[in-house]
């Protein structure tokens, strides 16, 4: 079992805190055993066993409780004593009216409430409305590099080895007991996107044409960092011979997004702070998925190098924004805190012409916050007037 410790931290903090903590991600993405880690560590700071109550309503078992009345009924004859409870309800969008099931067990003084769902729409409906100000929201993604690094056991710094298995064998905690056996990561990895796209994205949008919706999901994998839009999309698809409309497109693309197996970074213009209406781009959540769905044949791994970065921004809780200023682009404007931090990607810059490319954009930014190129070149760090050049692995590993 690989210990999620900044997730788990995160929920430490928030222990007993008058708050429903929501955990979302894309499926098997490592929700459950997070839940599983949370429920071994309130034991070993002495909760009891009968002061957790943890249901997964994936479990046939639990079926029953998929009633809202049943579930309500259990959980209160679970939690009659007046001391403090801890409910986790995992994937609870399966129950039906779940909402106002959480709503009412959040009213109760001894009860501190997690609860997980792998779409994000969950959050948008009736639950933000019943729990408006009183929940907080954990986005859970796969494992970051420097997690499944240290997941397989390695304490050698043969870097660009693991990259390369970490890039093709996925970075879903599970894959990393398949090992290397690539026709089983396959299988697994078919098995999550089936199921992202059956239950998180056809039933929910009641979609009957899935072959659009695969193709489409390979043009994004197909496409990741390039600038796009709709349009360009539908376009595209059609003129191959996959008719679809920009609606459609748009319906689509806003599912996945909801089921956190792509992400969307908007445009924004860097001198007017103003967001640009057209041409985003597209990332997915697991470069293992991109492989397994167009092969090997597709390196360009200045592209996946970028989305690897996006991921670890988004990991690290910024805001991501594509920049422009003037005619020239910035791979991300990342926000946090109001705080503001520049970087542009490149597989690498050790030709001069590349490096002027990647940080002419930069110099043309004229406030006081910090830039970087990242880039697979290594050696020092290299810093020209407050730019700094860094290795991609320092980033990653946070150095």
């Amino acid at each position: 079992m690989i210990s999620r410790t900044e997730y788990l931290n995160k929920l430490i903090s928030f222990k007993d805190k008058d708050l429903i903590k929501v955990i979302t991600g894309i499926r098997r993405c490592g929700k459950s055993t997070l839940l599983k880690i949370y429920s071994d560590y309130l034991k070993s700071i002495g909760v009891k066993d009968n002061q957790i109550v943890f249901i997964n309503f994936e479990n046939f078992e639990n079926s029953n409780l998929s009633n809202p009345v049943e579930l309500h009924r259990y959980i209160e004859s679970k939690t009659a004593s007046k001391q403090m409870h801890y409910i986790l309800l995992d994937e609870v969008q399966l129950v039906k009216d779940f909402e106002r099931v959480v709503n009412s067990l959040n009213l109760r003084k001894n009860i501190d409430l997690y609860i997980t769902g792998s779409n994000a729409f969950f959050l948008s409906g009736e639950l933000a409305t019943l729990l408006s100000g009183r929940y907080i929201a954990i986005e859970m993604m796969p494992l970051s590099f420097k997690e499944y690094y240290f997941a397989v056991g390695n304490d050698d710094e043969n870097y660009i080895k693991h990259y390369e298995d970490y890039l093709h064998h996925s970075s879903f905690p599970y894959a990393v007991e398949l090992g290397h056996d690539i026709e089983k990561i396959n299988d697994y990895l078919s098995a999550i996107i089936n199921t992202v796209i059956l239950k998180d994205v056809v039933i929910r949008k009641k979609i009957t044409e899935v072959s659009a919706l695969e193709r489409l999901l390979k043009f994004v994998f197909d496409n990741i960092g390039s600038i796009t839009s709709t349009k360009k999309i539908a376009d595209s698809m059609t003129s191959s011979g996959h008719k679809i409309s920009v609606p459609t497109v748009e319906s689509y693309l806003s599912a996945l997004q909801d089921s956190y197996i792509i992400y969307k970074a908007v445009r924004m213009d860097v001198k007017g702070k103003e967001y640009l209406k057209a041409n985003d781009k597209y990332y997915g959540a697991d470069i293992g998925i991109r492989y397994h769905l167009l092969g090997d044949k597709r390196k360009d791994y200045g592209a996946i190098l970028e989305n690897i970065v996006f991921l670890e921004l988004t990991r690290r809780g910024y805001k991501i924004f594509v920049g422009r200023i003037g005619n020239l682009e910035i791979d991300f404007i990342a926000s946090r805190r109001g705080v503001i931090t520049y970087y542009q990607v490149a597989y690498t810059v050790k030709d001069d012409k590349t490096f002027e490319r990647e940080i002419t954009p930069l110099r043309k930014i004229k406030d006081n916050y910090e830039k970087y190129i990242i880039t697979f070149d290594t050696g020092n760090p290299s810093n020209d007037n407050g730019i700094k050049t860094i290795n991609i692995f320092d980033f990653l590993f946070g150095k």
